[in-house]
């Protein structure tokens, strides 16, 4: 089902070879006026196709292609006040050789710290192929002014993080002030340099689909190179249907402009079945160019343990004992 609304009629900016929806952006009034245009969600349908690709089940060879895929598409994550230097360099020695006994395990896509420790991180990852992402822009809450944010965001870019996972002001969205949510994006993509820009919603805290799909676009039209719905520090975080909803956006945002942009569900995907379900759900929704961990991501710490566990039963048709993996 198509998430939006008729393109809007060519203006002078996109006969020119400018964006099609650039209109959409020129004051609060008109962003406003086209995100509320959106197409209402439909919640029972949204839910019930959501619940339908969760029961599909691949057989043996798919589901090893699927563990590798899904260990490759992990953002190892420790995002607490109690890291250390040696925290960072224990997980960023997982991420390259997640299962020792095994060096056939694939990397995972990167590793994601806060800005103080993304130095660490990149020293620890350098010519290994996995990435440092860093949050910024006060994560998770958001609550600071944009120049606290942009200064978040220049230490982690000159730390040497590849990517930046920013939160939006939801305080802003919540209220109406479209423009400013807007501007804060594209704000922070100019400070980012050639790091790539992951744009959280905390779409737990957003109420509504109607309201993700307008994130959605909102971060989208301000230059998200991701959208991700979840900072996995609030109640509600990554769920089937709301990554549905993102991966649906996505999908049609490139039929609109030509222009790509990767989806990452974080927080709450534990298990190896968990992951199954999201990769169905790119594959049915937006497609095979998203089955890759340069535009699909997992936000995740615990996943990755369940994944080597199920990708060793495969292989050797047992489980192992619970000393098998790390506990990071």
């Amino acid at each position: 089902m198509p998430t939006t609304a008729p393109p809007p009629k060519p203006s002078a900016a996109s006969e020119r070879g400018g964006s099609p929806f650039a209109d959409a952006t020129a004051s609060d009034s008109a962003l406003r006026r086209f995100l509320h245009g959106l197409p209402g969600v439909d919640t029972v349908g949204l839910e019930a196709r959501a619940a339908s690709l969760g029961t599909r089940s691949i057989k043996t060879t798919a589901k090893a292609y699927a563990i590798d895929l899904a260990i490759s598409m992990i953002d190892l994550t420790t995002l607490e006040g109690a890291d250390t230097p040696g925290k960072v360099r224990a997980l960023a020695a997982k991420a390259v050789n997640p299962d020792p006994l095994d060096r056939t395990t694939p990397r995972t896509a990167a590793v994601c710290v806060y800005p103080d420790m993304a130095q660490t991180a990149v020293a620890a990852l350098s010519g290994s192929g996995v990435k440092v992402a860093s949050v910024a822009t006060a994560f998770p809450a958001g609550r600071a002014a944009l120049d606290v944010k942009l200064a978040d965001v220049r230490d982690a870019v000159a730390a040497g993080a590849d990517e930046i996972d920013m939160v939006i002001d939801r305080g802003a969205f919540l209220s109406g002030r479209y423009l400013k949510v807007y501007e804060e994006i594209v704000a922070v993509k100019a400070e980012c340099g050639s790091a790539r820009l992951k744009v959280i919603f905390e779409t737990g805290e957003l109420s509504t689909y109607d309201n993700i799909r307008r994130a959605s676009w909102l971060g989208m039209l301000a230059g998200a190179d991701f959208i991700k719905t979840s900072t996995g520090k609030v109640a509600t975080n990554a769920t089937p249907a709301n990554t549905l909803l993102m991966l649906e956006a996505v999908r049609d945002f490139r039929e609109q402009t030509g222009v790509q942009v990767g989806v990452k569900p974080a927080g709450g995907i534990r298990t190896t079945k968990d992951a199954i379900k999201f990769l169905v759900l790119v594959n049915e929704t937006a497609g095979e160019d998203w089955l890759d961990n340069h535009w699909f991501r997992f936000g995740a710490s615990s996943l990755l343990n369940d994944l080597l566990m199920q990708r060793q039963k495969l292989s050797t048709g047992r489980y192992s004992g619970p000393d098998y993996v790390t506990v990071d």
